[in-house]
């Protein structure tokens, strides 16, 4: 966000007082004393007018957690425990998911309180892959993949999904990569051939691989390398 408009929606500003700080060079963007309206202020910037701090700028955080089944991808559920249950960090109340898996889904999740950072990861533009390992309730035909790559339409969105890659494991296995995240998106697509999913399991996000060293329900926060790559 501009930094004239930063400040203009900060109820003590009006537009005219907002116009003088920057004239008079009284305000600063992380240590940096700026002048220009068009200054980027980004959600983790520290603003300070006469030193005086308008936003802290916290440091933005990146945790990678192995989901287990039987909890919910949400920050609160007055039923069940949530992913930030098995979470013990400060201020879990500033963090959100990115990348929700349903209830008895396991696998890779992304945690973190950078908003631009989550919207690059989950938003079909960017056709990040998401891949799962499915085991299905019966076998998997030569005619799934096909299917698959030409899109299923979905009559409830009325949509039709994206091409999504099938690989054949075995005869009840597979490993799908999908751009998108419909609701139920991986059970629906099997249900158009009646075949129920019995086990659903994220293997990676993008280029984010679930570390196998973590068992299902621990985390880590990302590594530097991890974070820069989306």
């Amino acid at each position: 966000m501009r930094v004239d408009r930063f400040l203009s929606n900060l109820p003590r500003f009006n537009r005219k007082q907002v116009r003088l700080l920057l004239v008079e060079r009284r305000i600063k963007v992380d240590g940096q004393v700026v002048s220009d309206p068009h200054f980027d202020v980004r959600e983790f910037s520290r603003v300070e007018c006469d030193d005086e701090v308008l936003q802290a700028g916290k440091p933005p955080r990146y945790f990678m957690l192995h989901k287990p089944p039987g909890c919910v991808s949400a920050t609160s559920d007055p039923e069940h425990p949530t992913v930030l249950d098995l979470m013990s960090e400060p201020d879990l109340h500033e963090l959100h998911i990115a990348g929700r898996l349903d209830f008895n889904t396991t696998g890779l999740m992304l945690i973190t309180n950078d908003g631009s950072w989550s919207r690059r990861l989950t938003q079909p533009q960017t056709k990040l892959a998401k891949i799962y390992y499915v085991e299905t309730e019966q076998d998997i035909g030569p005619e799934y993949a096909q299917t698959f790559a030409q899109g299923l339409y979905f009559a409830f969105e009325d949509l039709t999904t994206q091409p999504a890659e099938l690989l054949v494991l075995g005869a009840k296995s597979a490993r799908l990569s999908i751009v998108e995240g419909r609701y139920h998106q991986v059970k629906r697509m099997f249900g158009h051939f009646n075949n129920k999913v019995l086990r659903l399991h994220r293997e990676r996000m993008g280029p984010l691989v679930l570390d196998t060293t973590l068992a299902p329900g621990e985390y880590r926060p990302l590594t530097a390398e991890e974070i820069q790559q989306i």
